[in-house]
């Protein structure tokens, strides 16, 4: 198998365009070359620490000519160390027990396979892209003597002169001696299946643990809490907001003296300072900028995953997400550079920096500490340099030029604070109110019923994630993340409602981290999965766990507050061109 491009490291596109994938699924003629590549190997209850197959002292076979495998960009990051095992494999040509080599097992290579096996480790290969998983070995009942897996016996199925199935069977169990010769040894065979190229990879998914009933339920729970929350929320703010409305029509009618003993409370008394921009205008519009960006990366990702089957190919979720994250940059200049215009920020190109680069710096500092560990684990996670100077290349190339034009398009088509009511020069004091009506409490609370909603799904998202399992059911995905902005928008509104009743116009951050405390629930419920739901251990697996799940947590944060000011916004307008002002 050859690739299409060579690997030419400033080629932006290349990365983007993610043409450089193996061409692999090829339909092969009788006694052609099938390769079996090594990939890597590592403790079973840490999925993400993997190290390289030849890291530990196995043997290649005696084939060397091999052609070369690129790598994709998604597969960098990933880890995937594809090596040649150096083993003889033809399409549909049959190989009895034959030995390919032999291991001379000295004190120090015997204690590295004791290691291995002593912690669970299991290796992972890969023909014609089709995954195949072995264990090193194991140990005796006592945990004494410890035996090394010598035999691979692979049977792989053929549709025409496709490869449709690979199963590996792990025979010849020999103890581990100091100073004597280990025979490592495979044989092949083929037989003819039923299974259609399409359907190969359906073996690998688990419909019984994906489309369990919990699951459906949750799904159906969280409608019913959609239908529930939106007819609570319109019922209470139709019938209130119409006293409302009623009572503020009654006061226009009253003369200057009867207005003057009047109780005037409410929020109509804030309408000189409800469009006041607020505080941090720079910080609080690239936020906005980039939780809009974050929704349309994932609304793409997703609908291309249904459409797609991308669990298919190796990295393709990552190389996908990473171009839809650069194309939809002009979608956070414009949401961030038109609300900061709107406030009256002047600073309009330090604002587009820090829009542009607030989410990728986030990620890359994390990912650059965990390289670290990575490095010093010697982990095939370790990122390599070239990759690294691609990302920089992608951010300053592709996503700051983009952004820079969603930018101007912002600031140029809706820019202009077009507010319904005037802002009045000195801003009106704050009442005193109950503790509950307090913005940090509002925030607290805020979260609860947004993550109530979406939980149940973060388990399957992250045993699919942490454990091994292969998340094929994107439309679950899709039903979540639409539930899940509805009852954000929804919560917000009516956070927002009661703080602007109680006289408190501090409604734009109050509205986002209303919204974005979801983040911190999810964040919580991770340590939960940790301790409680996974085995996981070691510096290296712990710290790529909690690492990964905060940038996961902080990005979804940023897309909840974003979708829950936009709502809150669009329903503030309303209520006050509905209302007459002197």
């Amino acid at each position: 198998k050859t690739s299409l491009t060579s690997w030419p490291l400033c080629t932006v596109v290349w990365f983007l365009s993610d043409t450089d994938i193996l061409v692999s699924h090829l339909q092969y003629t009788d006694k052609e070359e099938v390769v079996l590549w090594m990939n890597t190997v590592g403790p079973y209850h840490n999925r993400q620490e993997t190290y390289k197959y030849f890291s530990l002292p196995f043997c290649a076979g005696s084939k060397k000519t091999i052609s070369h495998y690129h790598e994709t960009l998604g597969e960098a990051l990933q880890g995937v160390e594809l090596e040649f095992s150096g083993l003889d494999i033809k399409f549909k040509e049959e190989v009895m027990q034959t030995t390919y080599c032999e291991i001379e097992l000295d004190k120090a290579k015997r204690d590295a396979f004791v290691y291995a096996i002593k912690n669970h480790y299991w290796y992972q290969m890969y023909i014609d892209d089709l995954p195949i998983w072995g264990i090193v070995g194991e140990a005796d009942e006592n945990g004494e003597d410890h035996y090394l897996w010598t035999y691979k016996k692979l049977e792989i199925g053929f549709n025409g002169n496709r490869i449709v199935d690979v199963n590996l069977t792990s025979e010849g169990k020999v103890k581990l001696v100091p100073n004597t010769r280990i025979a490592m040894s495979y044989s092949v065979k083929w037989k003819k299946s039923d299974v259609k190229f399409e359907d190969r990879f359906d073996k690998y998914l688990d419909p019984s643990f994906f489309q369990h009933r919990i699951h459906w339920f949750s799904i159906f729970n969280s409608f019913m809490m959609v239908i529930f929350l939106v007819g609570l929320v319109s019922m209470i703010l139709m019938r209130t907001l119409r006293k409302d409305y009623a009572r503020y029509s009654k006061e226009e009618e009253m003369d200057d003296m009867d207005r003057d003993l009047g109780d005037e409370y409410g929020w109509k008394q804030v309408h000189g300072d409800v469009f006041r921009p607020s505080s941090h205008p720079l910080i609080f519009s690239s936020l906005i900028g980039s939780g809009c960006q974050i929704f349309s990366v994932s609304l793409i990702v997703i609908i291309v995953a249904i459409v797609e089957d991308l669990y298919t190919e190796r990295g393709s979720m990552l190389s996908t997400a990473i171009f839809v994250y650069a194309a939809t940059s002009p979608v956070n200049g414009y949401f961030g550079g038109s609300l900061y215009a709107k406030q009256g920020g002047r600073r309009w190109i330090k604002q587009m920096f820090i829009g542009a680069f607030m989410i990728p710096a986030m990620v890359c500092g994390t990912a650059f500490f965990i390289n670290f560990i990575a490095i010093y684990y010697h982990a095939s996670r370790a990122i390599p340099f070239g990759t690294m100077v691609a990302v920089c290349c992608i951010c300053f190339f592709v996503i700051l030029p983009l952004n820079l034009v969603g930018t101007i398009l912002g600031r140029n088509l809706s820019g202009q604070p077009n507010f319904p009511c005037r802002v009045n020069a000195v801003p009106r004091p704050i009442p005193e109110k109950k503790w509950f009506m307090e913005p940090a409490v509002i925030v607290c609370l805020g979260g609860i019923l947004p993550f109530g909603s979406i939980f149940i799904e973060m388990y399957f998202i992250f045993t699919s994630f942490w454990a091994y399992k292969i998340y094929y059911v994107y439309g679950f995905m899709m039903l979540v993340l639409v539930i899940l902005c509805i009852v954000t928008v929804c919560v917000t509104i009516v956070c927002t409602y009661f703080l602007l009743n109680a006289e408190d116009y501090r409604w734009q951050w109050t509205s986002f981290l209303s919204a974005a405390s979801t983040a911190v629930y999810v964040y919580m419920y991770s340590f939960y999965y940790y301790f409680f739901k996974t085995k996981m251990y070691g510096l290296f697996q712990t710290s790529f766990y909690f690492g990964y799940m905060a940038v996961f947590s902080t990005a979804l944060g940023i897309m909840c507050g974003a979708v829950g000011y936009m709502g809150t916004s669009a329903f503030v307008r309303k209520i006050y061109t509905n209302v007459k002002i002197d």
